[in-house]
């Protein structure tokens, strides 16, 4: 018995060994396909006898770091996980310990990304990050100080929400974008109103009444005054049986990474170019209905997952026809494409384990009693 406790406690410790090996500090050159290579850093960690990783992707442009969602090493094979982020980086330790042949790689082609084991006299050094957004308090109800209403240039592509610092920006949104994404609806579920809700389009830029920048239930709180006070909106809600899909947790269960981010933070989510993927970080499973339902399907998204946890995860679909025209329409399809990633539907289900299903259930609308273009600047 003692003999095999022995056993146990060598193999523990070796084990260990390994995994101290590959502890430190690890940098090397990232070169994207255009521009100058990006210098960056793995810093490896043990705890509790886990690795732990810390990756500084660019050191030049700021000593920003992201966590690893999972750090491991297998014989020679290294992999860690950026999932707030969706990037991977593959490599094979070298003989002697001191080097790494790897790729990195974020839904695109892989990247070379080849490390060597940096001492205190080699490591580069990596300046203190920027500091963090000072947030608005939790308990503001703001509303814009200023904001600016103008046409959009009709040959500027996409379309876009953000916050800049203390500055929310919209870009090529319609009257009917303002409100879906002020009310958390889908088209569908605004009544009435002029034709020219879906059909002009206007950049939005404004400053909050308080300070700090707005997180997104104040960012909706700010665009659903702008619309009372600059637009004249008025509107009473009412109950409707709709279609819509639900989303749902598959049987297999969920396959998301939980963010690693300040919770407080803001959410992204954004879509990239074809195959068409969406880039969700530190997002609730409502938001990512939301916008699902604004952006890609042509109906109401009813949140059923039950999930209250935020995620970072990347998605990637082929939209079919009729999808994605809360962004202009789906891109056209390569044909005899053997690689073109799955429809969304099956995407969803392959790729997070969740499951979209189509059903009719009572849903809340919005009834438009009066509202006019934006007023002049």
């Amino acid at each position: 018995m003692k003999t095999l406790w022995l056993t146990a406690v060598g193999i523990w410790f070796a084990g260990v060994l390994l995994a101290q090996e590959i502890t430190g500090t690890w940098q090397g050159a990232l070169q994207p396909p255009q521009g100058k290579a990006l210098r960056a850093v793995i810093k490896v960690t043990l705890d509790n006898d886990k690795l732990k990783a810390t990756f500084y992707p660019n050191i030049d442009q700021g000593g920003q770091s992201i966590p690893a969602s999972s750090f491991t090493k297998d014989g020679s094979n290294i992999k860690m996980i950026i999932g707030a982020v969706n990037g991977t980086y593959e490599g094979k330790l070298s003989a002697d310990g001191n080097s790494i042949t790897g790729n990195w790689s974020q839904g695109g082609p892989s990247l070379p990304l080849n490390l060597t084991k940096a001492t205190p006299e080699t490591a580069w050094a990596i300046p203190d990050p920027p500091p963090p957004p000072v947030r608005m308090a939790a308990n503001a109800d703001p509303a814009f100080e200023v904001a600016t209403i103008k046409p959009s240039d009709p040959n500027r592509p996409g379309k876009l929400f953000t916050i800049r610092g203390q500055e929310v920006l919209t870009v090529n949104t319609t009257v009917s974008d303002l409100l879906t994404m002020a009310y958390d609806l889908h088209p569908k579920q605004i009544v009435g109103g002029p034709s020219w809700l879906e059909s002009d389009k206007y950049d939005v830029t404004g400053k909050p009444d308080a300070p700090g920048a707005p997180n997104n239930a104040q960012l909706k709180i700010m665009i659903q005054k702008l619309l009372a006070d600059r637009l004249q909106l008025t509107f009473h809600r009412e109950k409707r049986d709709l279609n819509v899909y639900a989303l749902t947790v598959g049987k297999t269960g969920i396959k998301l990474s939980k963010s690693q981010l300040d919770p407080n933070g803001p959410g992204g989510r954004f879509f990239g170019p074809p195959p068409v993927t969406l880039r969700v970080t530190n997002a609730t499973m409502a938001e990512v209905a939301s916008v699902l339902q604004s952006a890609v399907l042509d109906r109401p998204v009813v949140d059923q997952t039950g999930l209250a946890e935020k995620y970072d995860f990347l998605l990637k679909f082929t939209p079919e026809p009729g999808q994605m025209m809360g962004l202009g329409g789906a891109p056209p399809q390569q044909p005899d494409n053997a690689d073109a990633p799955p429809d969304l539907f099956t995407a969803i289900q392959q790729q997070l384990g969740l499951k979209l299903e189509s059903t009719k259930a009572p849903a809340d609308v919005i009834v438009i009693d009066h509202i006019e273009r934006p007023s002049e600047n």
